[in-house]
């Protein structure tokens, strides 16, 4: 019986001498990757135990098409389908529609490609258009995008913390384009864990497992949902100019050294991963959390006629969830080392 692909079958192993052993390869595939006898074969011998038997000459990453038609999608929907491909890991994307969609059209694929690296228009004509990635995926690193994220987060809370201090609100004018920027690489981080999935090449170059690209990608979430409360806090002070001469936020204001600090050590703990530090930032953010879940009880029960309560109670809840999603990415950051120190046993 013929071996077709997604297909498995059960081979016996045969010893040829000494400390040699071999197993028969389907001609199936051995058919489709145009191999010929005594070519050679790279063999990997992965993590999970089992072996990976790659052709030599096999190219890099064979690339992925996907076609839209405006018609057959619903009304609106274009940009979702678009993000859909990418983060699936398409390289190229042909969009078909009628001369009366150019308009809306044209909107959506613009907006696409703000919120994506890597990709540009490589050809146009009368009712079609061709998008192409220019990116290859292993050639950004995680850990990089990682860290440009929370440089983004971070400086943005420092900017919020001056203007309390006293400077011009003007600091936080490009709040959106930070906030744009962390969603642009969550956006990118989550297409390269994809394709790596698919692509040994690609996990290689990247130096990740399965795993670690997974967990990779649950730090950039993290880090995009503070960077949601980041922004949030700073429309609230941009739309309500007299918010920092009011006190509202005092005690928010003054516990983001504390987050930040907090941040900062499980930033590095990515790379060495050591216990007692990250446990240690892990109960300072909570330490945090506590007192400003109790600051926002108090306002509840006691400062209801305030006019600014609302605004202290906002800038107390988005600052508790700055130490919440931390706290998260610290769990995440002990997963990656016990994983990393479980011993498989054979039994």
């Amino acid at each position: 019986m013929g071996l077709g692909l997604g297909e498995h079958e059960v081979r016996k192993l045969q010893s040829t001498g000494g400390s040699t052993f071999t197993v028969s390869l389907p001609k199936p595939w051995v058919t489709e990757q145009g191999l010929q006898s005594r070519d050679s074969l790279r063999v990997d011998w992965r993590p999970s135990g089992a072996l990976r038997i790659t052709p030599l000459n096999m190219p890099s990453s064979p690339k992925k098409q996907i076609y839209f038609d405006c018609r057959t999608l619903p009304e609106g929907s274009l940009h979702d389908h678009l993000m859909g491909a990418y983060i699936s890991g398409a390289d190229i994307i042909v969009i078909r529609f009628e001369d009366e969609m150019r308009k809306q059209t044209s909107n959506q694929i613009r907006r696409f490609l703000r919120s994506t690296r890597g990709f540009e228009i490589f050809e146009e004509v009368d009712g079609s258009v061709e998008l192409k990635c220019l990116m290859n995926a292993g050639d950004m690193p995680l850990h990089a995008s990682l860290n440009r994220m929370y440089l983004q987060v971070t400086s943005l809370i420092r900017d919020i913390m001056s203007v309390f201090e006293g400077e011009d609100k003007e600091f936080l004018s490009d709040a959106e384009e930070r906030e744009s920027e962390v969603d642009a690489l969550l956006y990118l981080i989550e297409r390269q864990s994809r394709i790596l999935l698919d692509s040994h090449f690609v996990a290689t170059k990247l130096n990740l497992s399965r795993t670690q690209a997974l967990e990779y990608t649950n730090l950039a979430r993290s880090l995009e949902r503070m960077m949601d409360h980041a922004y949030t806090m700073s429309q609230l002070i941009l739309e309500n100019p007299k918010i920092t001469e009011t006190g509202a936020g005092r005690v928010s204001i003054q516990l983001l050294p504390e987050w930040q600090k907090a941040l900062k050590e499980l930033m590095i703990n990515i790379r060495t991963r050591d216990s007692t530090r990250i446990e240690h930032a892990r109960k300072n953010l909570k330490e945090a959390q506590e007192i400003l879940q109790n600051h926002e009880q108090d306002l509840l029960a006691n400062h209801r006629q305030s006019e600014w309560m609302a605004y202290d109670l906002s800038l107390s809840e988005s600052a508790r969830r700055l130490c919440a999603y931390s706290r998260d990415f610290g769990e995440i950051l002990l997963n990656m080392k016990v994983f990393s120190e479980i011993q498989r046993m054979q039994y």
